[in-house]
């Protein structure tokens, strides 16, 4: 984090004055946003409210030294609303909480805004408000609350999948796990003392963006929704397999998954520190996609690509409990529900 001497901002009514000049705060269904003790909105006639909030905190989520301010600040609202896009609502607000030094400089404040800023904008979000804290020293922190809007009984749940449904799951598994590898083993796109990858620079550079400015699947959440193909959904945020157990557990069911079928990202035969595309892919998390089921009689209706975005099977609901990987030689085993966590290094799992 660059230090200065002085604080970002003179007082809390010049940041405030900063962060209304960037948010204008006029958007439909916005009555009063930032600038006064609370925010008003007015729901659209016909819908419900889908509300969620993620904390972002510097040392779990994200790495100074790896993430820069922009990404931070994107990445920040890209965890709320993949939220909002497994559940298939159209993001409309955004409250945005951020705790930092009293060294930071005004720069990065204004880079992260700039990524949170891109990304709202492209969705048609609008930030109304929030709280900013400047502490003596410590990390960053930031508390993103999503508010959005799907019509009513139209929400995708977790709970939904029935055995004989087919499972889906959209983009590519593990990008994200194998571009923050990249960063932090010093193999990233500008390469490193000790490469470790084989990977061209393309594919390199691909996965450090997947990494550092996710896109969440709000617009195709919505059009699951819309079409009623969806059953039930989730995202991807802590890994597939630790994600889809967690749509199983709520639905009742088991999962049996085809290796084959699954998407992965990068070469079949790399591996990285023990880790290769498939242990990346099952269980990297902060990919960002969907994982949803569909029933067996409406799989016929799933079309291969939505906005730009390929959709696969990948597998079956069943009875029971657990998940279950059919492996490309027709072994099945026992698909442990476990999340990798990006930020041990050492990656015992």
């Amino acid at each position: 984090m660059p230090s200065g001497a002085q604080v970002p901002f003179h007082d809390e009514a010049e940041f405030v004055g900063w962060l209304r000049r960037r948010w204008p705060g006029r958007a439909p269904g916005l009555s009063l946003g930032i600038g006064d003790d609370a925010a008003i909105v007015r729901p659209t006639p016909g819908c419900d409210l889908v509300l969620t909030t993620d904390l972002s905190l510097e040392g779990v989520h994200f790495r100074l030294d790896l993430h820069p301010p922009r990404s931070v600040g994107h990445r920040a609202l890209a965890r709320a609303l993949s939220d909002l896009a497994a559940m298939g609502a159209r993001p409309r607000f955004a409250l945005v909480s951020l705790s930092i030094p009293r060294t930071t400089r005004r720069s990065w404040i204004s880079a992260f805004y700039d990524g949170l800023g891109t990304l709202a904008r492209s969705l048609g979000l609008t930030l109304i408000g929030g709280d900013t804290a400047l502490t003596g020293s410590g990390a960053v922190t930031c508390d993103v609350v999503a508010v959005g809007e799907v019509r009513h009984n139209q929400a995708l749940r977790r709970d939904g999948a029935r055995p004989g449904d087919r499972i889906y799951v959209t983009g590519r598994l593990g990008l994200s796990a194998f571009g923050l590898a990249l960063l932090a083993f010093g193999a990233g796109p500008k390469g490193g003392a000790a490469p470790a990858t084989t990977a061209p620079a393309r594919d390199r550079r691909a996965a450090v963006r997947a990494h550092r400015y996710p896109v969440p699947r709000c617009r195709l959440g919505r059009t699951l929704a819309q079409r009623g193909l969806a059953s039930a959904a989730i995202d991807i945020s802590d890994g597939f397999a630790r994600d889809l157990g967690r749509l199983c557990d709520a639905s009742g069911c088991a999962s049996v998954i085809w290796e084959e079928c699954l998407p992965l990202a990068g070469l079949k035969e790399e591996r990285h520190r023990g880790y290769g595309p498939l242990e990346r892919g099952l269980h990297g998390g902060e990919d960002y996609e969907l994982i949803f089921t569909v029933r067996r009689s409406r799989a016929s209706y799933v079309p291969r690509s939505i906005g730009g975005v390929a959709l696969h099977s990948i597998g079956e609901i069943r009875r029971g409990r657990g998940l279950t990987l059919i492996q490309r030689g027709g072994l099945e085993t026992s698909l442990e529900a476990r999340g990798y966590d990006h930020f041990r290094l050492s990656n015992g799992g």
